[in-house]
């Protein structure tokens, strides 16, 4: 396996600003749902009829913890996780299956106010995932008093849902001077809720009685996916968000909300070995020197953490080429953003 060299595709500007990276978490206690499945006790055409299946939303404001709780149910790292707010930018489906149910979980970016064309498109996303959902997980962060964004999140969710809304109160373990159940209380005036669960998404505190509670929701329903399917996402589109999740972890201020990633190449080499090339597209000369560093430090390690996660994805080895290009004001631009693979409100993907 060869090192890794991520490389630019231009020169690199003079002395460039590194950021000091900023470590990842360390892992939590696992847990693991009792009832998983990867196999179904009878052919996918011939499910028993009192077999449910259906689709959550899991909605709320930026940075309350929804794609955790969704990599914590399905058991696997399927969408991106940072302290930065709006990190999730598209809709992404993860799959939970049981032997007498399946629980397709919509992880969509959280509702806010946008301020460009990009934020107009992670809002649309998420408010289109209501639709078609037969329960919807509002999440609230009990750690913090409610928010402007909280009622923002509300107001959308409940002008158009028409399934039955359960609030999840996440973040139970950074309740401090009260019990939860009294943190929850303060967020109940946002809608009409079906009921109300306190969790911690990180420790997995509540995640059964949240699978309890979303299990009675759901219509009886053959399955839509096979039992060992865990996302609709390819590998190629989970690398690229592997490779921005490690720029939300290293780069600071502008720089993480600026970056767009776009797999260029995705090929099997050999066995066990998969060359990646993608291009890491910013706004600004300025932001591209501290994606790269001083001597391609920042972007050699930000590489670096990325293969990690995508070697641990695909369970092969990865030979990940890194090039940093600018687009200016890229998150302004309907074209730019298509490209990038943000379909926009009646328009498709290029």
């Amino acid at each position: 396996m060869p090192d890794l060299e991520p490389r630019d595709s231009a020169s690199n500007p003079s002395e460039p600003v590194p950021s000091e990276p900023i470590p990842a978490p360390p892992p939590d206690p696992a847990w693991e749902p009792a009832r998983a499945v990867t196999e179904f006790p009878f052919e996918m055409d011939a499910p028993p009829p009192d077999f449910r299946a259906g689709f959550v939303a899991v909605v709320g404001r930026p940075n309350v913890g929804k794609s955790t709780l969704i990599n914590r149910l399905i058991g696997q790292k399927i969408t991106i996780v940072s302290d930065k707010p709006q990190t999730t930018r598209t809709r992404l489906l993860g799959i939970y299956s049981e032997a007498a149910c399946q629980m397709v979980f919509v992880d969509t970016p959280g509702i806010h106010e946008p301020n460009h064309r990009l934020g107009e498109y992670m809002v649309a996303a998420a408010r289109e995932s209501l639709e078609g959902a037969d329960a919807i997980a509002f999440l609230v962060d009990l750690s913090m008093p409610i928010q402007a964004e909280d009622r923002v999140a509300a107001q959308a969710v409940f002008s158009r849902a028409k399934a039955p809304v359960i609030l999840v109160g996440n973040k139970i373990d950074g309740v401090r001077h009260t019990a939860p159940e009294s943190a929850m209380e303060r967020f109940e005036g946002l809608g009409a809720f079906q009921s109300r669960i306190a969790i911690s998404a990180r420790r997995g505190d509540g995640l059964d009685a949240l699978l309890d509670a979303l299990r009675g929701l759901l219509p009886f329903s053959p399955p839509f996916y096979p039992p060992d399917e865990i996302t609709d996402q390819p590998e190629r589109a989970i690398a690229a968000e592997f490779i921005r999740e490690a720029v939300l972890r290293m780069t600071r201020q502008e720089v993480p909300h600026a970056v767009a990633v776009v797999v260029e190449e995705y090929k099997q080499k050999k066995e066990g070995l998969v060359h990646i090339q993608a291009t890491l597209y910013v706004e600004r000369d300025s932001q591209k020197g501290i994606l790269i560093g001083k001597g391609g430090a920042m972007l050699k390690a930000i590489g670096a953490e990325a293969r990690v996660e995508i070697e641990a994805l695909i369970e092969q080895k990865v030979f990940l080429e890194l090039w940093v290009k600018v687009r200016e004001g890229w998150r302004k631009k309907d074209p730019n953003l298509r490209q990038m693979g943000y379909s926009l409100p009646g328009q498709g993907k290029l």
